[in-house]
């Protein structure tokens, strides 16, 4: 008769020839601590792991609401303090008028002088922050995004084109101030 073992063999616990039951479950119990602590060391280091991400994450957010507050007072400074360039341009111009106004006896040809420099004054000071003129020559093409049509005439010319401009328009860079006041070439 064969003895059989009074122990089983499992599928995890197969023991090696020549090794004793309890040597096997040493063993096993060897490595089952080995694979618990590999366990627990990766556990900690992904908590480690976790720990750091979260606090560049907390970095990267406060960064960024700190990088969005300085924009908003960047825009708001500029919106403030935007049309500072344009006005200090625009004292020379005040400066002229208000000494023109302190003369008491003027005759007709100093007044003319001082008001067409006045005028060179401010046409400067607009040219100098990009604010251009609209004033089409006669014959030019008319453009609605530029200016604005008073009226329609009978001309000499090809239809739909300016006839003659009652009052300049304005733009900066390519944004329309004010369009150019302006009569059309009828249709014939």
């Amino acid at each position: 008769m064969t003895q059989q073992n009074s122990h089983p063999a499992s599928p995890d616990h197969q023991e090696a020839p020549g090794v004793s039951p309890e040597e096997a479950e040493v063993a096993a119990a060897a490595n089952e601590a080995d694979a618990l602590a590999a366990l627990t060391n990766e556990v900690a280091e992904l908590k480690a792991k976790n720990a750091d991400l979260a606090d560049q994450y907390l970095r990267a957010k406060a960064e960024v609401e700190n990088a969005r507050r300085r924009a908003d007072e960047e825009v708001s400074k500029a919106r403030k303090f935007g049309v500072e360039s344009f006005a200090e341009s625009l004292l020379a111009v005040a400066d002229s008028l208000e000494a023109a106004l302190g003369v008491q006896e003027a005759t007709a040809e100093q007044l003319r002088e001082g008001t067409e420099a006045t005028f060179k004054q401010l046409v400067s000071a607009l040219e100098k922050q990009k604010v251009a003129q609209i004033a089409p020559p006669a014959g030019t093409k008319f453009d609605p995004h530029q200016h604005q049509a008073i009226s329609v005439v009978p001309a000499d010319q090809e239809a739909n084109t300016v006839v003659m401009v009652l009052q300049k328009g304005y733009q900066i860079a390519d944004r329309v101030l004010r369009p150019a006041l302006v009569t059309v070439a009828a249709p014939k």
